[in-house]
């Protein structure tokens, strides 16, 4: 096992892993408790009780965050004529068709997010293998195949995340970075939150949120008490 930093050792002493902390004092303790020399995002993670294997239990989406993330995304948005003229009217950093899809396929990837107009699913879906292991696959459920593109983009540019529970029924989102404040980060916590309480599915039986914790990229992790939101 490998032996823990100085820094390590003196943030975790400061975390009482018995506890469940107030949301208030869970995103302070977690900004205290940061060890990285950079301004290091703050990301929460949920436990639900829901069962990906079930269709009706695939928690998927995206919100946007009304502080942002504290980081610009790159989009590339796949689009033709007056849809693509559109996309660069919003701030798109990339528009295209076939000509993209070459590109990536050639191994390009200087973006973060891909919106696309529905007929161009066809095209892009060739590029399924690629993009889909690196979760960049354009998808209705999270706003980004669309033929309102203009939406698309500015949301992205906002601050708009997208969530998927794994396989244990784990779902990780940032909330911001370090060097936001405590105030600003309990708001996008708070917009996560309800989003994910909104969308229960009906047939998820006893506690759906199962634990609640929150951290910063190198930093321990700090469990939050869920009826403190």
């Amino acid at each position: 096992m490998a032996k823990k930093s100085k820094k390590m050792q003196d943030a975790l002493k400061k975390v009482d892993t018995t506890k469940n902390y107030p949301v208030v004092e869970a995103v302070a303790l977690a900004k205290e408790t940061n060890i990285a020399k950079f301004d290091a995002t703050v990301e929460v993670a949920y436990r639900l009780n829901v069962d990906p294997k079930k269709a009706d239990q695939q928690i998927r989406g995206a919100v946007v965050l009304p502080n942002g993330t504290g980081k610009t995304q790159t989009v590339l948005v796949f689009a033709k004529g007056e849809k693509a003229k559109e996309a660069e009217a919003a701030g798109a950093d990339f528009v295209g068709d076939a000509d993209l899809v070459e590109k990536i396929k050639g191994g390009w990837f200087g973006f973060d997010v891909i919106v696309a107009t529905p007929d161009m699913m066809a095209e892009v879906g060739k590029l399924g293998r690629v993009l889909g292991p690196k979760g960049l696959m354009p998808n209705p459920k999270t706003g980004t195949v669309t033929m309102d593109v203009t939406k698309a983009v500015n949301e992205v540019k906002a601050g708009k995340v997208t969530y998927r529970v794994d396989k244990a029924g784990n779902v990780h989102l940032p909330i911001g970075k370090v060097s936001f404040d405590n105030e600003k980060l309990l708001e996008n916590f708070q917009t996560i939150n309800e989003t994910l309480v909104k969308i229960k599915p009906a047939t998820v039986k006893g506690q759906y949120i199962k634990n609640i914790t929150v951290t910063t990229t190198f930093g321990p992790g700090v469990k939050v008490d869920a009826a403190s939101f």
